[in-house]
């Protein structure tokens, strides 16, 4: 494990607590008990017959998200991708499906271990490959500015796509693997919000019990309506 958090987060961020969601995930996807170690392909018969995913439990609509990937193994094979994806994006593609499924459709925006970006079917050229175990895949989606940006272990790979201001839904974390025992672990997860309104919406849901329902506090309908958007 690197010994701290590769992205400058002395500006404000916070500590953000989502998780590997156990309940959409391609059914050759397998969590740790705490859900932030994801393995794929683990069957020792059948290895790997197509391409698996899982998708994080917080979708992002608004402010500044940073989250870590590190790659516990090195990567091979067909691809290995971390990036977005929305509700639609693709989990899951059997019957021997090795396919780059990250940004195989409107969907979702992934970056490949092998320096490639895709977005809608269509690749492009973003840096160069890696294979190193314990590299360290930073992402950072800004929905102020619209952009999603990733770092190799500190490095700035620079902006790999735009307009995500423009998508109106939530983005979720998403990793996916054609490779046999492919292990990413999820690292520093935070977030930052710039207007008052939104860092009070978000210390207002940090504190509310998982179970509890919105409709039934004690807010004004105006701010209760804010926090169900948030």
């Amino acid at each position: 494990m690197h010994p701290g958090p590769l992205f400058d987060i002395s500006n404000g961020y916070t500590e953000e607590h989502w998780k590997w969601d156990a309940d959409t995930k391609s059914p050759a996807a397998q969590l740790s008990s705490c859900q932030q170690v994801v393995c794929f392909h683990t069957d020792p018969v059948t290895e790997s017959e197509g391409t698996a995913g899982v998708r994080g439990t917080k979708g992002f609509t608004q402010g500044e998200h940073y989250w870590e990937i590190i790659f516990v193994e090195p990567p091979y094979g067909v691809s290995v991708m971390t990036g977005i994806g929305t509700k639609k994006a693709p989990l899951h593609a059997g019957n021997h499906q090795y396919i780059n499924m990250l940004g195989m459709d409107c969907e979702g925006w992934g970056f490949s271990y092998k320096g490639t970006i895709w977005h809608a079917g269509q690749q492009r050229k973003y840096t160069k490959p890696f294979y190193d175990k314990m590299t360290v895949i930073g992402v950072h989606l800004n929905l102020y500015q619209g952009t999603l940006t990733f770092y190799q272990n500190g490095k700035n790979l620079g902006v790999a796509f735009t307009n995500l201001d423009k998508i109106r839904e939530p983005l979720y974390p998403i990793v996916c693997s054609t490779a046999p025992e492919t292990e990413l672990q999820l690292g520093v997860r935070r977030c930052r919000f710039i207007s008052l309104r939104e860092q009070c919406l978000y210390t207002i849901l940090q504190n509310l019990e998982d179970k509890i329902n919105i409709d039934n506090l004690p807010l004004p309908v105006t701010i209760r309506g804010q926090l169900k958007e948030f």
